[in-house]
């Protein structure tokens, strides 16, 4: 894992100085809230509903034991107890008072950690697969890119002030886990002719106008990425739309342009770029590269594992649903749910920070991860030891068995938080995964993935869920919008909108209806609802939500 030099070291003090003296004049008066403003959202603060809020970088979702027990810290001494994980491998804080913002700004620091480009028009934080190190079939680990990549645009100076907000996503296998279809770029680990390169995505994005990546560049080799990516945002940085932030995001330019222009004038620029580049980026890659070595696996027998999973049914549900396999012989890697029914999906109270750190330290090779489904993954586990991990997590209700299934809910903070929100989206998502918790039928469902967001912005990612739910403003009343069909993998596809919204209290026995017609459905057990989905259409569902009619129409049309 990459550790600070002194030189982030003094970069990252020096920002915080200055933001603590910003601050100061804030509460003094000597600067109003709109000159404040881009200030504190150069430092990942907002203004939300209620209170300020306070975004925290956990770069492509790594942690140490060490950090996660200081983002523990912060949440007991200056929160109410509890941080929000949230889509973009990020923790936020809900409620700090403006006044402490600095001092924990400082704590961060103690551990390597900030709050930079956590908002803003700039590059955000680059977000990587959960599993990268670890899982099987991987390329390449792709973090010290997406480590290279922060690097270099941490106070990029002419990108400090973009059209829009831009993200980045890598992964390193073939099976994607970090969305990077559905991200202003997205960069896949590849191999060609023996050669390690990147293949290269960009206009992904979601929102009130989402879209799918399309491919600017199928093989970019290492010394050229910096130079490549350096040359995108730059041609997006001039052609970008600043008339209107609406249309102002890479994917309209690639949209309105066509991929081909695109492609041409990033080529163009490259060709500038990579002559200033030279070979700086890969010595430094080198030094990031020896950073994230693999940790010594152990050689040792499982049986411990292979009793519980007899001897337990319940561990047993748990090793199923939560475990996946790891590249290392006797290893598992181990996801912890923080969607344990009738919770808040994504929330962590200071106390489960503080155990998911000791796992880490006593069982994981001192190392954690933060998912963009908003759950914590314990990376490199021997199998050995998931009887005891289990028994810990069970004790402080991180035990939940659903990672996949229905009531593993990715819901945004909605209309409880967000100053933009138009409708709640935590109560939703509590009621769903209350109400199939009851039934008992979720294992019985399988693979399901419901995506939730409480506005158009679409922070819940709802266009990629297998059923996502929007929550909308209509005369004063929530209503909500469902889609069928999203996929956020390697497949990744855009849901389709089954008809007219439904009221709050209607979502729950829409929800029901459409996974009764999946389960009647379906070939049997073994197709998934995404698979269902594809084969039947939408006129089964559409027919089960509105009835007969509403059927005929689609197939009419």
């Amino acid at each position: 894992m990459y550790s600070y030099t002194d030189f982030d070291a003094a970069f990252v003090a020096t920002r915080n100085r200055q933001f603590r003296h910003q601050v100061e004049r804030r509460i003094s008066g000597a600067l109003t809230e709109d000159e404040f403003k881009p200030l504190r959202l150069m430092n990942g603060l907002y203004l939300q509903l209620h209170a300020y809020m306070l975004r925290v970088a956990i770069p492509y979702g790594t942690l140490r034991s060490a950090q996660m027990d200081q983002l523990a810290l912060l949440a007991e001494k200056w929160d109410k107890g509890y941080g929000h994980f949230t889509t973009r491998q990020n923790i936020q804080y809900n409620w700090p008072e403006l006044r402490d913002v600095p001092d924990m700004l400082d704590a961060l620091a103690e551990v390597g950690m900030h709050a930079i480009q956590t908002s803003g028009n700039t590059i955000r934080n680059v977000t990587a697969d959960h599993f990268a190190g670890a899982a099987e079939g991987e390329v390449a680990d792709p973090r010290p890119v997406a480590e290279l990549l922060r690097q270099w645009s941490t106070d990029h100076p002419e990108f400090q002030f973009l059209p829009r907000k831009f993200k980045i996503a890598v992964t390193g296998c073939d099976a994607d886990r970090a969305v990077i279809k559905a991200h202003d770029i997205g960069i896949q680990v590849v191999r060609q002719d023996g050669r390690i390169g990147y293949r290269v995505l960009v206009g992904g994005g979601l929102g009130r106008t989402p879209m799918i990546g399309k491919e600017i560049a199928p093989f970019v080799a290492l010394p050229d990425l910096l130079p490549y990516v350096e040359a995108v945002v730059s041609v997006w940085n001039l052609l970008g739309r600043r008339d209107n932030k609406y249309k102002a995001r890479i994917k309209i330019t690639v949209h309105e342009h066509g991929i081909d222009e695109i492609r041409a004038l990033v080529d163009r620029r490259f060709q500038e770029t990579r002559a200033a580049f030279g070979g700086d980026a890969l010595d430094i890659f080198d030094d990031i590269a020896a950073q994230f070595l693999p940790p010594a696996f152990r050689n040792a027998p499982t049986d411990a594992f292979d009793a519980a999973c007899d001897a337990d049914p319940t561990f047993r549900a748990w090793a199923d649903t939560n475990l996946s396999a790891h590249r290392a012989p006797g290893y598992a890697i181990a996801q912890i749910s923080l969607k344990a029914h009738g919770e808040t999906p994504g929330d962590a109270s200071a106390e489960q920070m503080r155990v998911m750190a000791d796992l880490a330290r006593t069982y994981g090779h001192d190392e954690l991860r933060i998912t963009h489904e908003q759950n914590v993954v314990l990376p490199h586990v021997h199998k050995s030891d998931l009887p005891a991990i289990h028994k810990i997590l069970k004790a402080h209700g991180l035990a939940t068995a659903n990672i996949g299934r229905i009531s593993d809910i990715i819901a945004c903070p909605g209309m409880d938080y967000c100053a933009l929100a138009t409708a709640r989206s935590i109560p939703i998502a509590q009621e769903i995964a209350t109400r199939f918790d009851e039934l008992k039928i979720e294992n019985d469902i399988g693979e399901l993935k419901i995506k939730i967001s409480g506005c158009i912005n679409a922070c819940g990612h709802h266009h990629v869920g297998h059923i996502g739910i929007l929550g909308l403003d209509r005369a004063g009343v929530e209503n909500y919008q469902i889609t069928l069909g999203g996929d956020a993998t390697e497949t990744a596809a855009l849901g389709e909108r089954t008809g007219p919204g439904f009221p709050a209290e209607g979502v729950v026995p829409a929800i029901e209806r459409i996974v009764e017609t999946y389960m009647a459905e379906r070939t049997g057990p073994e197709e998934t609802f995404l698979q269902a989905y594809r084969r039947l259409g939408m006129d089964p569902f559409k027919t089960a939500l509105y009835g007969e009619d509403a059927g005929k129409k689609t197939r009419a049309a």
